[in-house]
């Protein structure tokens, strides 16, 4: 690359008013010292996407946006989700810039890893992941369901990236590819590894969060983690079959042990041979049907093909 590159950086607010004037403090010296070093372009830009915040968010970033030239602001019409708000900046800002860099705004992504992405991007690569270097600071509980989670996408057949939340840098060509996916029911981190073009990764301590409070609970990571699951993978549908199949062999082991037991005249009558089957293939039966109705659920939305967001406001 001949010429220096102009950068935006996307960060996806809900309720941050907390954190929002450091995290701007932050991103602005660093797009500052990028500017000076002469790395990056005067051109360049940071901008906090607010995903229909109950707080003082936009408030904030209005406030942020008149002290600081670097900083911009969009403003969501409604609350959409973390995805479709990263989505909304992400495709909003891709002409304006010739790669971004998506980091959430709670700082617990470390912002200096930036510098360190644009290097690797100016050298040729499309896409720079951040990955964690390990999960010190998090709970024990934490860290071990992100494992789980993991381990359970490798199984599913789901590409993603190990460690890899959404702190990562994607150049115009693989926006204008990201900008073709029409799909309602979004997970970013499998669609961007699924895109191909070369890639790379930076590797990162996680921080401790600067203010306020996650806005992922164990309810909403689950709910994430199943969405992730059946978007980018049918080997749930392909288990309904593979559990049908061995409940079969099960079967028919039971009816010729059960045939052997006449002949033998040891069977003896009663509920529990007839129940407890029943329960159990019922129960099967449910679990099944709750996959395939998940799934056609996400067909239901994908049909509708409704819009991901609405753009309220829009700032310089």
């Amino acid at each position: 690359m001949n010429q220096k590159p102009t950068i935006g950086v996307v960060s996806p607010c809900y309720n941050e008013e907390k954190v929002l004037h450091e995290t701007t403090l932050q991103l602005n010296n660093i797009l500052q010292k990028l500017v000076s070093k002469g790395l990056i372009s005067d051109k360049s830009f940071a901008v906090f996407v607010d995903d229909g915040s109950k707080d003082k968010t936009w408030t904030v970033i209005e406030e942020c946006v008149e002290k600081n030239a670097f900083i911009k602001g969009l403003k969501l019409a409604g609350n959409v989700g973390h995805q479709k708000a990263l989505l909304a900046g992400l495709i909003t800002y891709k002409d304006e810039a010739d790669a971004l860099i998506s980091i959430d705004a709670d700082l617990q992504d470390d912002v200096n890893v930036i510098e360190e992405m644009i290097t690797k991007f100016i050298s040729g690569v499309d896409v720079v992941y951040g990955v964690r270097k390990e999960r010190k600071t998090d709970t024990f509980f934490k860290r071990n369901t992100a494992l789980l989670f993991y381990k359970i996408m490798l199984k599913m057949r789901v590409n993603i990236i190990h460690n890899h939340a959404d702190y990562r840098l994607c150049s115009n060509r693989v926006l204008n590819a990201l900008s073709e996916f029409n799909e309602v029911n979004l997970f970013l981190r499998g669609i961007i590894p699924s895109i191909g073009f070369s890639n790379d990764v930076v590797y990162y301590d996680r921080l401790e969060r600067f203010a306020g409070e996650s806005k992922y609970p164990f309810r909403k990571m689950a709910a994430f983690a199943w969405n992730g699951v059946t978007s980018f993978s049918n080997y749930p549908l392909k288990l309904v079959t593979i559990i049908g199949f061995f409940i079969f062999i099960i079967c028919l082991f039971m009816s010729g042990y059960a045939l052997l037991a006449m002949f033998n005249g040891h069977l003896v009558p009663g509920w529990l041979s007839t129940v407890l089957p029943m329960y159990f293939l019922g129960g099967i039966q449910l679990f099944c049907f709750g996959i395939i109705g998940e799934y056609i659920g996400k067909i239901y939305s994908e049909v509708k093909a409704r819009p991901r967001y609405f753009i309220d406001k829009k700032i310089d």
